[in-house]
């Protein structure tokens, strides 16, 4: 058994409404009264002939908004929720793992996780369902599904025609017949669009490209092609001719998901998702791409709450934590601020403040660089800045706390015990194991102890990718063993949760948590940015791409590092559009890591700096417009910025424009020498005004406005909305 002892419910509740769920707990157990004996040899009378592909389900157990049928020691069970329908398919001998994406109604589940079967917090659907010996049909969100039993292929379809489909022959991999692990096979249809998947880069919409599903380190990617990189999200959208669906694997899992690069002479045009676990949970999500993006945030319980500060500009170097007089270039950083009148909201620090030598040694102080880690903070409390400690969750071998943490088994480790060394920054280090309480709980003491008892109360959760290959790792898993690379982003989860808990039990108010790695419902617990990227022009217009992408994925608060964090010094020219683009992005935070250049800040060209200014000073007047913007976009379980064909569906996903909250549409420039700005604007409201000022411009109207790089950015603001 590949996960042993891991989870609640054995495959005989499942299928026979013995869980612990709710709802399952009030269905009909019909096994009494099915001899499925004939079936069986039927398929033994096949012998080699290969009738692995041909599974015949019955019905095992019902109730109002649940069914579950079984076949050949699989169990399918469908679960009826408001413009919901959960497909899961259970095999007999592998116990499946609980859920911590999974959170409808916001809070946060058990720390050792919910039941991936639970209806808690779910509105349920009871509908009519007919059924005969080979299909079943039911009417859910006002679309017609048919079930074929034969290897139980679900078909919806609307008023505009055919909406999803299952691959013919076979759509999930039963018997092995498709591989290993789970399968998904899907029809593709003509001209469909793709939108989703986290962090994913390329154009907006996906469709024709396969993808990785993990998560990876992937300092300087490049936005064409670079996969995978920080996120790992199987959520998707799909919009056709007949209409929009969504679809969520709920997996921890690593796998890939394929948009058609994949062909199959067999088989009509498809579309496929492989995951290494071998059960197989998914959500049908039904609505518009808006409605699909609300229902799917909710699913996940909603985005973490950000204070006013964030939305300042936060600055953010390498260079001054890396360097022998740290204290001093962080003083340094507020007394330039206020000689060029820029109002900082923070300041993350990097993770040279935890050197000893070479070495970056997490809650580990460097006096000589930070002779007084008390008095650095209260400089910046004085001044209304905070500052943001980087952590991260790997103990280099040569850590001072190394041999107490494996002495407690508190690593991820090997099955005799020992701990599981992995490359980590210049050495060997072992990742701490979140799913063991007595880890998580030292994590939380070392938050407090070393980082807000000293007056530093917000948190920058970074380089938790948990890079694992090795399946002979293994992970405490609350008390049930498990390879660790099976769950790999929820460690990163319960990371940023371990944090954010440490500073809420300290009292702060509104903690700032940021983490590099997520997995969906990270978002309850942290807010993200996208990584290490590249600086170039093509990088630019990809970061927007990127940015639309997980905008589309169920993320609030993101952005990117303003100017590349790799790479040569942007010149002048990037850096100004960097800027332009950058003041309407939730997260206004430059940071580089350029070593033998100066970094990449305010100031970086001083003789540009009266156009910098009034960049500024634009994003210090939208500072109260993003927050409350982003207090309604949580309400309503929407991102801040966004594609405008959310809002307009003609709109072409590719634009450069994009909304900021209900009323801001921003039009950037992402070609190096354009001097102007052309833009049709959306059919949103009753018109738009240039820079929220003038006469109202009428919607569809097309309209080019002059923008050099010294000049403020071109946006509008929608009028009656």
């Amino acid at each position: 058994m590949l996960y042993p002892g891991w989870y609640a419910d054995s495959f005989r509740g499942i299928m026979h409404g013995v869980s612990l769920d709710t709802e399952l707990k009030r269905g009909k157990d019909n096994a009494g009264n099915n001899n499925h004996s004939g079936e069986r040899l039927r398929r033994s009378a096949a012998g080699q002939c290969g009738m692995k592909y041909d599974h015949r389900f019955h019905l095992t157990a019902s109730g109002p908004s649940m069914r579950v049928y079984e076949a050949d020691g699989v169990c399918m069970r469908l679960d009826f929720f408001e413009h919901i329908l959960r497909v899961s398919m259970i095999r007999e001998d592998v116990p499946l793992l609980p859920t911590w994406s999974i959170c409808p109604g916001g809070g946060e589940p058990a720390l050792e996780g919910r039941d991936r079967l639970s209806v808690e917090g779910f509105p349920l659907a009871e509908p009519d369902i007919v059924e005969d010996a080979d299909t079943l049909s039911f009417t859910l969100s006002g679309l017609h599904f048919q079930i074929e039993k034969k290897n139980f292929r679900i078909s919806a379809e609307g008023g505009s025609g055919l909406l999803y489909r299952d691959r013919s022959g076979l759509a999930y991999n039963f018997e092995g017949e498709l591989g290993r692990g789970s399968v998904h096979f899907t029809d593709r249809f003509e001209g469909q669009q793709i939108f989703g998947l986290g962090d994913k880069v390329g154009p907006v919409d996906k469709a024709g490209r396969r993808f990785l599903m993990g998560a990876m380190d992937s300092m300087g990617f490049r936005c064409a092609l670079s996969d995978p990189l920080y996120k790992q999200i199987p959520f998707f959208i799909c919009n056709h001719d007949a209409g929009s669906y969504g679809l969520f694997y709920d997996t921890c899992s690593r796998g890939s998901i394929d948009f058609g690069a994949e062909h199959d002479n067999y088989f009509e045009p498809f579309s496929s998702a492989r995951f290494d676990e071998e059960n197989l949970v998914l959500y049908l999500i039904l609505g518009t791409p808006k409605e699909i993006l609300q229902r799917f945030t909710a699913l996940c319980g909603g985005a973490l709450e950000v204070p006013e500060w964030a939305f300042r500009y936060c600055g953010s170097t390498m260079e001054y934590t890396d360097a022998q007089d740290t204290d001093r270039r962080l003083r340094g950083f507020l007394t330039q601020c206020g000689e060029w009148g820029i109002r900082p909201g923070g300041f993350y620090l990097s993770s040279g403040y935890t050197q000893i030598g070479d070495s970056r040694c997490v809650f580990h102080w460097n006096r000589d660089k930070i002779p007084s880690p008390e008095a650095l903070a209260a400089v910046f409390e004085a001044q209304g800045a905070h500052l943001i400690p980087n952590v991260k969750p790997a103990f280099l071998t040569e850590h001072p706390l190394y041999d107490r943490i494996a002495e407690k088994g508190l690593f991820l480790h090997y099955a005799d015990g020992s701990p599981a060394c992995f490359p980590f920054w210049g050495g060997l280090a072992s990742y701490l194991d979140f799913t063991n309480p007595e880890a998580y709980a030292f994590w939380k003491s070392c938050v407090r102890k070393e980082l807000i008892d000293r007056g530093y109360r917000h948190i920058w959760n970074d380089n938790n990718e948990y890079g694992i290959q090795d399946e002979s790792v293994l992970a405490n898993g609350f008390g049930r063993p498990v390879p660790a690379v099976r769950i790999a982003p929820l460690f990163s989860y319960l990371m940023a949760r371990a944090s954010l808990e440490a500073c809420r039990e300290a009292g702060v108010e509104t903690p700032f948590n940021i983490s590099r790695c997520a997995m969906a419902g990270t978002q309850r617990v942290a807010t993200t940015w996208t990584g290490d990227n590249y600086t170039d022009f093509s990088e630019l217009r990809g970061n927007h791409r990127q940015a639309m992408t997980m905008a589309l994925s169920g993320f609030l608060f993101f952005g990117p590092d303003i100017g590349g964090f790799s790479g040569p010094q942007p010149d002048r020219e990037l850096f100004l559009r960097w800027l332009q683009y950058g003041v309407f992005l939730p997260r206004f935070t430059l940071h580089s890591w350029k070593p033998g250049e100066a970094s990449t800040m305010p100031w970086l060209y001083p003789d540009l700096m009266p156009a910098v200014e009034r960049l500024f000073d634009l994003r210090e007047r939208l500072v109260p417009v993003l927050y409350n913007e982003t207090l309604r976009a949580r309400e309503e379980n929407l991102p801040l910025i966004r594609p405008v064909f959310l809002e307009d569906p003609a709109y072409d996903p590719e634009s450069d424009c994009f909304l900021c909250g209900n009323e801001i549409l921003a039009c950037p420039v992402f070609d190096r020498g354009a001097e102007s700005v052309t833009v049709t604007l959306p059919n949103i409201g009753g018109g738009w005004r240039l820079r929220g000022e003038g006469e109202i411009i009428p919607c569809g109207e097309t309209l080019s406005v002059p923008c050099l790089p010294e000049d403020l950015p071109v946006w509008l603001t929608c009028t009656d909305k």
